[in-house]
């Protein structure tokens, strides 16, 4: 039998459903969603790294001590850096 929002609630608290156990059940997520939900905002971060990182320069960053710099600049020994 299903419980109605206004019923007592099984619990045996006293209270009517709708006040008592009627919202933990809705808002409870079972590990598989927090892991989808985890999934999602990382694969969303590592595409818009890749989204900025493509539209700044070509793709093309500046390598500290390498002597690698994007297009444009060149590097400086005595800095340490391109200009």
């Amino acid at each position: 039998m299903k419980v109605g929002r206004n019923d007592r609630c099984p619990c045996g608290s006293g209270k009517k459903y709708k006040n008592c156990c009627a919202g933990k059940a809705a808002s409870k997520m079972s590990p598989a969603s927090w892991a989808a939900v985890v999934a999602i905002v990382a694969a969303a971060g590592v595409l818009v790294v890749l989204l900025f990182n493509a539209t700044q320069g070509g793709g093309t960053a500046a390598v500290p001590g390498s002597g690698i710099c994007p297009p444009g600049q060149i590097w400086d020994p005595m800095h340490g850096h391109c200009h």
